[in-house]
């Protein structure tokens, strides 16, 4: 085991320990399920172990965390508000040391890891504000001495089933918000990175601890998949809110559904970027490298397809391959690394098999296309070009791999663009006032993000994220995605003393 390294030092000062439980559960650590191991991608070396969630811990866990919704949800808002700015705070205090490990236990690169912390920080933020905003609305009563309005009140518990790529923004886009809105929160984490997991619970509950609230407000599971499929049939849950794959997705759906539960889906991507004839050619190729190398292409948002006008094909292409041979891959941890690891060895494996399929559907292979020999999940930065129409192209490889296709007209690139099942993000360059509000118009894009002038990932969190078609229809962090987190109740208060009915009927 590695955790004795001096470089994993920082690991202690965040309470994580050689082999810590996975679980809290009304504010207790346990863990009676399996032992795993924690891997560091850039090695395959076990960074630490963590004992997982078995099936009776949780149920010890949701008892306790449906007695505690009882209770929180009755905490005014803004006060419900200052406990978050607290939890703001304390992942302020640890900034550093909790995007390190990102870093180390996912594989992206340092900067990213930090980046994400920051996320949460900022979700923090902005749920504070929205803490005295949760506003209903006045309605016109067409009936004389009538009160009509809409409240909202929270659910009650909201389960986070978070995904490798983002261990813990994806977690506070729901978990904010959640919170602010009144509900308790369960979250269970990807199982390959359970340290994240543990981390940034620690911080939760040390806020909830020294505020005296039952640490059963925040529950959380590291664990498998019987965990999430407990999580999707427990109608205690009103809400799951999982990220992942669109296979996985629409089960968890499926089985939310039959319940009559709540889900808030956030899935695959097969996201376009389109570069018009009189788009800004550095700005456009300094976007793509970002969108499409960023996080060893493994964000949902990460760009897949480059859609590049005829007229300048040949000259944006030439302008990525320089730069792509420029890109420095390595240790994430290492001061001017771009692309660090796929995060498992069976990612590495995928990116093999997809490009041996990409070369059966006629890709050519313009640069990269191979893993490289290390220890760690190592793989080339590759720019493919292929056909839009090839079956490949409609799927998620999720790894550094860009299909480079031309097009003629905007008609042509937008039809392209909206071919594909998943609908997250898009972007175009362009300068063209007619070709941006086409773009962004109802013949334009069909994605939940559409972007003009700048990459497909990076989306800040005031606007509301997420995606049409196979990508689910979930929508997280601002905007109003706060009421997907509370019921909406109609209510309508007589305070005369007849009773006249709507649209005028007489009942005798």
């Amino acid at each position: 085991m590695s955790f004795g390294k001096k470089e994993y030092e920082f690991l202690k000062v965040i309470g994580i320990g050689p082999r810590t439980p996975g679980c809290y559960i009304n504010g207790q650590w346990k863990g009676n399920g399996a032992l795993v191991s924690s891997v560091n991608p850039a090695s395959n070396q076990t960074i630490a172990e963590v004992l997982e969630a078995s099936l009776q811990d949780y149920e010890d866990g949701m008892q306790a965390c449906y007695e505690a919704a009882k209770l929180w949800m009755q905490v005014p808002a803004p006060k419900r508000g200052d406990i978050v700015r607290q939890i703001g705070d304390a992942l302020r205090a640890k900034l550093q040391q909790l995007g390190r490990l990102v870093s180390l236990e996912m594989g992206k690169i340092l900067a990213e890891g930090i980046g994400e912390v920051q996320e949460i920080i900022d979700m923090c933020d902005f749920a504070v504000g929205l803490s005295r905003q949760l506003n209903g609305s006045i309605i016109p009563s067409e009936r004389p001495n009538h009160m009509m309005f809409e409240t909202w009140n929270p659910l009650g518990i909201v389960a986070v089933i978070t995904a490798f790529n983002f261990p813990c923004a994806v977690l506070g886009w729901n978990a904010c918000i959640a919170l602010v809105c009144g509900n308790c929160v369960v979250w269970k984490g990807a199982p390959t990175t359970p340290l994240v997991t543990i981390a940034m619970t620690k911080i939760v509950a040390g806020v909830l601890e020294k505020n005296n609230l039952p640490g059963a407000i925040f529950t959380t599971f590291c664990g498998g998949a019987e965990i999430g499929q407990a999580i999707a049939k427990d109608a205690r849950i009103p809400l799951v809110s999982f990220t992942g794959s669109s296979k996985v997705g629409l089960m968890v759906q499926q089985t939310v559904n039959q319940r009559f539960g709540k889900c808030l889906l956030e899935l695959s991507g097969n996201n376009a970027i389109i570069v018009m004839d009189d788009a800004d050619i550095e700005l456009a190729v300094r976007s793509v490298l970002f969108a499409a190398v960023g996080t060893a292409g493994q964000r949902c948002t990460t760009c897949r397809r480059l859609l590049l006008h005829e007229s300048l094909y040949a000259k944006v292409l030439g302008r990525l391959l320089d730069v792509y041979k420029q890109v420095k891959i390595g240790d994430p941890l290492e001061k001017g690394t771009l692309l660090g690891p796929l995060h498992t060895r069976t990612l590495k494996e995928n990116f093999e098999k997809g490009i041996q399929n990409i070369k059966s559907q006629g890709g050519k292979i313009l640069t990269g296309g191979s893993v490289i020999e290390s220890e760690g999940n190592f793989v080339q930065p590759t720019i493919v070009e292929i056909s839009p129409d090839a079956d490949v192209v409609k799927e998620e490889l999720f790894a550094p791999v860009l299909y480079v296709m031309k097009f003629q007209t905007l008609k042509e690139a937008i039809e392209i663009n909206n071919s594909v099942p998943q609908g997250l993000s898009s972007s175009i360059f362009s300068r063209r006032p007619e070709v941006i509000f086409r773009w962004i118009g109802p013949a334009g894009s069909d994605c939940g993000i559409v972007n003009v002038n700048i990459p497909t990932n990076g989306a800040e969190i005031g606007g509301a994220f997420g995606g049409e078609k196979a990508t689910g229809g979930g929508r997280e962090a601002g905007s109003d995605s706060w009421k997907q987190y509370m019921r909406r109740s109609t209510c309508t208060i007589n305070y005369g003393s007849e009773l006249p009915l709507a649209q005028g009927i007489n009942f005798g």
